[in-house]
């Protein structure tokens, strides 16, 4: 009859490679389950990736359309601030025209002499660096969009409507007209005859043409 020794219990049986088989299994299913939890967490990650791109896209166009907006504004009011003062520059040089006119007249008939002349031209200084600008000359042809015809003729010597005569001087602000020029216009004569060249009054006077002689007698 064997005697048990005290104080040692069995040992459980241990397969050959000395690994229990608990702990192996555990550790195969963790390895199992580790990829299918990194897909999820890259899967999650590629999901706030592209809201994050199309929240970036969204507010990228969102500053262009304020910039573009606000480069429009500025452009508006610049050009609204140029035709006002466009504006105001003209009202206050369609106010001076009448005296202008005068200061014109009074150097026509040689009355522009002493303080008057100084005061005259450096009014007409200042008007000029304003933007004011005289137009309207004698023998310049009439064009109804900056000229008024106060008076009608026929001339015999012209070939179309032309200016003989400036009454009032035109002005103008760059490319606006603030008064057409005053004028006097006439009109070629009905039915007169364009002028001739040099040869055809040669020939009409009895001249002959340059090389033949008038007192050949004819060939033919």
């Amino acid at each position: 009859m064997s005697e048990e020794t005290p104080g040692f219990d069995e040992k459980p049986e241990v397969p050959a490679d000395g690994t229990p088989d608990e702990p192996k299994a555990a550790d195969s299913a963790k390895d199992e389950a580790s990829p299918a939890g990194d897909a999820a967490q890259d899967v999650a990650l590629l999901a706030q990736l592209d809201q994050a791109r199309t929240a970036l896209s969204e507010r990228t166009a969102d500053l262009q359309r304020l910039q573009a907006e606000y480069q429009n504004y500025r452009r508006r009011v610049e050009r609204d601030r140029i035709t006002v003062k466009e504006i105001a520059v003209a009202s206050l040089l369609t106010e001076l025209l009448p005296t202008l006119d005068d200061i014109g007249r009074a150097r026509e008939h040689g009355e522009l002499v002493g303080g008057f002349k100084s005061v005259a031209e450096s009014l007409e200084t200042v008007a000029a660096k304003m933007g004011l600008q005289q137009f309207g000359k004698e023998g310049e042809p009439f064009d109804p969009t900056i000229h008024e015809a106060l008076m009608h003729s026929y001339a015999p010597d012209i070939t179309e409507d032309t200016c003989v005569a400036i009454l009032q001087p035109g002005y103008r602000i760059g490319e606006r007209t603030i008064r057409p020029a005053r004028v006097a216009v006439a009109e070629p004569q009905p039915g007169a005859a364009p002028k001739s060249s040099g040869s055809d009054a040669a020939v009409a006077e009895g001249e002959a043409p340059e090389g033949l002689d008038a007192d050949a007698p004819d060939e033919g």
